[in-house]
């Protein structure tokens, strides 16, 4: 069952790591895992990727993805990151990309000077849309997660 002090969890690993592995389904059925910067709305994910980028041709064809974020350590006992089952989608509607991009220059102000330059017509702006989120939390002992529904986790 979800609590708030799951959702703090969730958030607080989100809010505290500046970049995820995004692993998309290639044509040929096989995973392709890419970093990339993201920024967020709550649990909800956005980020700007190349229109024309392989991970961009990956989800027009299928908007299941896989992700990780992990904070950063020096000692693996404070292991500390979510592991998620998602879907994500390339945003057409105005209002969708305005708020994406605003999450995003809110996070990563550099970003400016390419949204905000001829190079934005090559960006696309993705939403990440959690659906079953693994909590990783080694404090707790070796390899403890805790299996979370989205829905649960949104609800708290």
């Amino acid at each position: 069952m979800m609590n708030q002090p799951h959702r703090d969890a969730v958030v607080s690993i989100i809010d505290g790591a500046s970049d995820l592995t995004l692993a998309t389904i290639r044509p040929d059925g096989f995973p392709q895992a890419t970093t990339i910067s993201y920024a967020h709305d709550g649990l909800i994910l956005y980020a700007g990727i190349g229109k024309e980028s392989q991970k961009a041709r990956n989800l027009r064809a299928n908007g299941k993805v896989s992700l990780t974020i992990n904070l950063p350590y020096d000692d693996w006992r404070n292991i500390r990151g979510l592991s998620m089952a998602a879907e994500a989608r390339i945003l057409d509607a105005a209002p969708d990309i305005a708020l994406a991009r605003a999450c995003l220059l809110k996070r990563f102000p550099q970003l400016a000077q390419w949204v905000d330059s001829p190079l934005a017509d090559s960006i696309a702006f993705i939403q990440i849309t959690p659906r079953v989120i693994s909590l990783l939390d080694y404090t707790k002992g070796f390899g403890h997660t805790e299996l979370l529904s989205a829905e649960q986790v949104m609800a708290s």
